[in-house]
C-alpha cells in the first residue's frame, strides 16, 4: 500500500521516487489526475536534472478536447516497492500521476485537506 495526503488545494498527493537506468533518483511530488491516461508527466527542468533518455513523441488529446505533442522520455519509478519502467510525458505543469501508474490498484481519497489518499493493489 502507498498513501498520500489531500493538500491545501484539496487535491490527491502521492510521493513517488522516479529515477534513470545509472540510479539517479528523486522524490517528486506529484497530484493524481484521473483524466490523465499516461503514467507521469513532470517539467523539462526535472526531466533534465535527472538525464532521462528521449523515447518518441504522441499526440495527446486536453482535457478542453484540443490535441497537443508531448515528447515521452524512460524513467524508473519506486511503485508499491517495486521497480518499474514507465513513460515519463514533458508538460510545464506540475507533476502529474495518470491513470496508468493506477491501473491494477484501488484508489481511496478522503477529500477534505489534510486527509489520507490510499493506493493498494487489488
Amino acid at each position: 500500500m502507498m498513501q498520500g495526503v489531500v493538500n491545501l488545494r484539496c487535491e490527491a498527493t502521492l510521493s513517488v521516487v522516479v529515477g534513470n537506468s545509472n540510479q539517479q533518483l528523486q522524490a517528486i511530488e506529484t497530484v493524481i489526475d484521473t483524466g490523465f491516461t499516461g503514467f507521469l508527466s513532470l517539467p523539462s527542468a526535472i526531466i533534465a536534472t535527472l538525464n532521462l533518455p528521449w523515447s518518441a513523441s504522441d499526440i495527446v488529446t486536453l482535457g478542453d478536447g484540443s490535441e497537443t505533442l508531448f515528447d515521452l522520455y524512460t524513467a524508473i519509478v519506486i511503485w508499491d516497492g517495486q521497480y518499474r519502467d514507465i513513460y515519463i510525458a514533458e508538460s510545464e505543469t506540475e507533476p502529474l500521476l495518470g491513470m496508468v501508474m493506477l491501473y491494477g490498484y484501488r484508489l481511496q481519497v478522503d477529500a477534505v485537506e489534510g486527509g489520507i489518499v490510499k493506493i493498494e493493489a487489488l
